[in-house]
Order: structure tokens, then C-alpha cells, then sequence
């Protein structure tokens, strides 16, 4: 009953947790709200192709695409620019403050794509941090 209510109040939003989880016993998925709903549908966001989805082509970001270059500077701000351009599509409930590339393991070509923002309504600041992978092609899972 008081996870009825606390959704029921949430005004930034409710929505399935990501990835899906559900609940043995009250048989039904489990529900995230407010900002840890935002930082999850950031995580769909940053994780979806371009094109993935047949009935909204352009939602998501070009990262995939990005996965076999060579890590430089101008690699760096066309992803920060398609992260900023992806949040100002599809995340209305934010404003983006800062986006930071930095290299976590060269050698493996791990990148931490840093993400502060401001949700609107409330003005409180929050931030996530995004593992990309370079060179093995693959999307990190979302924090549990």
C-alpha cells in the first residue's frame, strides 16, 4: 500500500524499472519514479539505436556507431553532442549542465560518459555516469 502511494504522488514521472523486475508476491513489475526513473530512462535513452524503434526512429543516440573510433578529441565532442542533442529530443524533465568523456581504461577503451543535470521541477542537481565500451562493442548493464 505505500508503494501505491508514494507513486501516486510522484510528479516526475512513473515508470518500469530498467531492466524489468517484477514482484513475486503481489504479482506485478516493479515501478521506479521520480529521479531514479529519469536516470534509468537516460540509461534506455544512451542504449537504444538510432532506428531501433520501428514507431519512434529517432529516438536513442548514434553511440553504437561510435564504437570502433579512435578516441580523440573530436570523438569526444561529437558524443557529447549527440548525448545533448538525444536529452533535448526525448528527456524533457531535465536540463543538461555538463557532459565529461573521460578515459577510464585506455587499454581497453573504456569511457565513463558523465551526465549533471538539473530536473526541472524540482531544481535539484543530480548526475549519472555511463560506461561505453570502445572496443568491445557492448553496452554496460545499468547499475542495480
Amino acid at each position: 500500500m505505500a508503494d501505491e502511494i508514494s507513486i501516486s504522488q510522484s510528479f516526475l514521472g512513473t515508470g518500469w524499472t530498467f531492466p524489468p523486475t517484477f514482484d513475486r508476491q503481489l504479482a506485478s513489475i516493479i515501478m521506479s519514479s521520480d529521479v531514479e526513473n529519469i536516470k534509468e530512462c537516460l540509461w534506455v535513452l544512451f542504449s537504444t539505436a538510432l532506428g531501433e524503434r520501428i514507431m519512434a526512429a529517432t529516438y536513442g543516440t548514434g553511440l553504437r556507431l561510435k564504437v570502433f573510433d579512435s578516441l580523440t578529441e573530436t570523438l569526444a565532442n561529437d558524443i557529447r553532442s549527440l548525448i545533448a542533442k538525444a536529452i533535448l529530443d526525448w528527456e524533457p524533465r531535465i536540463d543538461v549542465e555538463r557532459i565529461d568523456i573521460q578515459e577510464v581504461s585506455p587499454l581497453n577503451g573504456e569511457l565513463a560518459i558523465s551526465i549533471d543535470f538539473i530536473v526541472r521541477r524540482t531544481n535539484a542537481r543530480s548526475n549519472l555516469v555511463f560506461p561505453f565500451y570502445l572496443n568491445e562493442a557492448t553496452l554496460a548493464p545499468p547499475p542495480m
